[in-house]
């Protein structure tokens, strides 16, 4: 019997069961017929000797059989994602198994997904491009997406300066939070990690966690306030009470002001219609300082910027 102790990917044994002699000569005469071992034996002949070659035979048996699986993708291949690659070194043979381009493909897509965190965020937005934003003659469109452009380029140039965020508002439906999207994916590819939250559905998330797990209320809201980058989307769309507005907005843009933090922010309001919206609570009080406190600080960490184009949700 020969024997042969796996390296790290679950081989135990290649030839895990006596043969005969006959049985041996037919494994041997098949692996030295392949023609990748073939050249390989061709390239290393000065160094495998006939002796290194026997004494080392359950290597080459090993690539040809994993090989065969690799290629055809059958169930019991060792190592799914990686393709066996046959080498020399310290005079003797190894088989090793490198990650193929489409496992490097994949793990790389996944590690740009970890580096956005969404909370309430659609699909398509989560997977938006520059490529796939549609294109109009719309003026004020064209300059939000070179402005967005602008904002990446500049942040990934030089990260460690401030940059003021864009507040992009419009429409509903236009495609203000796929732009978000596209920005956060750009960046994402860069290396840096952005927060991209639907504001309204946090604040519910946070009235909910109220009730059983209060003690996590101020760790979600430091996760977010202390993001890399944070965008709020559809801001304005909340219905406001001071807790949302003193407690968590206000808390939120406060801390990022004071850490020079960038922040975006999506509405359907520009800044005159939210500083208005956010003056009168669900009761009807009329609180025009609160307002204006926290508009202060998002007129600081962001750029009033109208995105035009028409509604893709309901198209008339």
């Amino acid at each position: 019997m020969i024997e042969y102790i796996g390296n790290g990917h679950g081989l135990k044994s290649l030839f895990n069961q006596a043969i005969n002699e006959k049985d041996l000569a037919k494994i041997h005469k098949r692996v030295l017929a392949d023609q990748e071992i073939k050249a390989f034996l061709k390239k290393h002949k000065n160094e495998l000797t006939d002796a290194k070659i026997k004494r080392n035979f359950a290597k080459l048996y090993e690539y040809v059989s994993q090989k065969h699986k690799f290629l055809t993708q059958a169930e019991t291949y060792v190592a799914p994602g990686y393709e066996p690659k046959l080498i020399f070194q310290n005079h003797s043979l190894d088989v090793t198994y490198e990650p193929t381009a489409f496992l490097l493909a994949k793990q790389k897509e996944e590690a740009i997904k970890a580096r956005i965190h969404v909370m309430n965020i659609p699909k398509d937005v989560r997977n938006a491009s520059f490529k796939t934003i549609t294109l109009t003659r719309d003026a004020h469109r064209v300059s939000a997406i070179k402005k967005a452009k602008n904002f990446v380029e500049s942040f990934i140039a030089d990260y460690a300066k401030r940059h003021q965020g864009l507040y992009l508002y419009g429409d509903f439906g236009i495609g203000k939070s796929f732009l978000m999207g596209a920005m956060a994916n750009e960046l994402a590819i860069k290396g840096f990690v952005t927060t991209l939250l639907h504001f309204p559905s946090f604040l519910a998330e946070l009235r909910d966690a109220m009730n059983f797990e209060k003690n996590e209320i101020g760790s979600k809201i430091n996760t977010v306030k202390r993001s890399e980058i944070l965008m709020l989307d559809d801001i304005g769309a909340e219905s406001v009470t001071s807790w949302s507005r003193d407690d968590i907005l206000l808390g939120i843009v406060q801390y990022r002001m004071q850490e020079q933090l960038p922040t975006l922010f999506t509405s359907n309001r520009d800044f005159k219609g939210l500083e208005e919206h956010l003056r009168f609570d669900n009761k009807g009080n009329d609180e025009p300082m609160q307002a204006r406190r926290v508009m202060e600080r998002i007129k600081y960490l962001s750029e009033e910027v109208l995105y035009g184009g028409e509604n893709a949700r309901n198209p008339m």
